[in-house]
């Protein structure tokens, strides 16, 4: 998609009361979103789930400031934290078992989970060998970027 598109785009989004724009031409996607002017946090409904759409947008706000208040409480040891926006699953599958639990022993390079992002799965790995202190997010959980999710001492 040409560039100039995509700024038009944007101009759209920004002169409109949309929170979120997105276009397909032939097998390109762009999907614009933003947050409206008077602060609140809007959700599209999840496609997976519709009982999930009211139950996220309720949880993430509340989430942020237990985060911060958490960063300072986390266990000592290495924080391995989330390279992108996505969510997060600890196991292969639906059912299937975690790929680490807490007090399980890992070396560098290990699975610790996955997070999905735009329809990719991207696995997370072990920064350092150790033993797992604490997994601070939850199967199915959204993730943002540079999150704390596992501690490894």
């Amino acid at each position: 998609m040409d560039l100039r598109k995509i700024k038009k785009l944007i101009d759209l989004l920004e002169e409109s009361n949309l929170a979120e724009l997105e276009i397909k031409e032939g097998e390109e996607v762009v999907r614009l979103s933003r947050v409206p002017k008077g602060g609140v946090t809007m959700a599209a409904p999840a496609p997976v789930a519709v009982a999930a759409a009211p139950v996220a947008p309720a949880a993430a706000p509340a989430a942020a400031p237990v985060t911060e208040a958490a960063a300072d409480a986390l266990p000592a040891g290495h924080v391995v934290k989330a390279p992108m926006v996505g969510t997060f699953y600890g196991s292969a599958t639906p059912g299937a078992a975690a790929f680490v639990k807490v007090g399980q022993q890992v070396k560098q390079g290990e699975t610790l989970g996955i997070i999905e992002a735009m329809k990719m799965f991207n696995q997370i790995e072990a920064d350092v060998s150790g033993t797992v202190q604490a997994i601070l997010v939850e199967n199915g959980q959204p993730v943002e970027f540079d999150e704390p999710m596992f501690v490894i001492a």
